[in-house]
């Protein structure tokens, strides 16, 4: 009879809706996930950044220090 193939009709749509819906939050959860790693790995390649930066900075002190200490020592010999 046409009402129950329109039942039938309504029964499969609503199927397909919740196995959409069921789909969606599947990803809706993965792609939470996904921002979660994604912003871990942001902020460890911001903590690395600021490590090389302070790295940068204790080498440019050394060559500082270095290059006194090989003035000093060449004044010293140019004295001899």
């Amino acid at each position: 009879s046409p009402r129950a193939m329109t039942a039938d009709l309504e029964s499969l749509v609503l199927e397909h809706l919740r196995a959409i819906r069921a789909k969606q939050d599947q990803h809706d959860e993965r792609l939470n996930r996904i921002e979660l790693r994604l912003s871990a790995i942001e902020q460890t390649v911001g903590s690395l950044y600021a490590l090389s930066g302070s790295d940068r900075e204790t080498v440019n002190s050394l060559t500082r220090r270095v290059e006194r200490i090989e003035r000093r020592l060449e004044l010293n010999d140019s004295a001899h």
